[in-house]
C-alpha cells in the first residue's frame, strides 16, 4: 500500500486525533474515509463556504454554550419568558 504524507499544525492533529480515538478509528482510517468519500462524491464530501455570523448570533451561540443544560422550556414563548422573569426575581 502506498504511503501519503501531509503536514498539519499540532493543535489540529491533537484535536482531530481525540475525536477519531473516541470514534474508535485511527488517523489513517479517517483519511482513507475522506479519500473514499471524495471519490464517491466526485469532489469534496462537504460544502465549502465561509460562515457569516453577525455579532448578535456569535453572542447568542456563546451564551448558549455557557448555559448547556440550563435552558428554559415552556408551552409557549410567553410562558418561557414568564419563567425567566420569575427566576431573575422579577414578577
Amino acid at each position: 500500500m502506498p504511503t501519503i504524507q501531509f503536514r498539519t499544525d499540532e493543535a489540529t492533529k491533537h484535536q482531530s486525533g481525540e475525536i477519531f480515538q473516541q470514534l474508535g478509528i485511527t488517523m489513517s482510517d479517517a483519511i482513507n474515509m475522506f479519500l473514499r468519500q471524495s471519490i464517491l462524491h466526485g469532489g469534496l464530501p462537504f460544502e465549502l463556504k465561509i460562515p457569516r455570523y453577525n455579532a448578535a448570533t456569535i453572542a447568542a451561540l456563546a451564551d448558549m454554550e455557557q448555559s448547556k443544560g440550563k435552558g428554559v422550556r415552556g408551552k409557549s414563548v410567553s410562558a418561557a419568558l414568564a419563567e425567566l422573569k420569575t427566576e431573575d426575581g422579577e414578577e
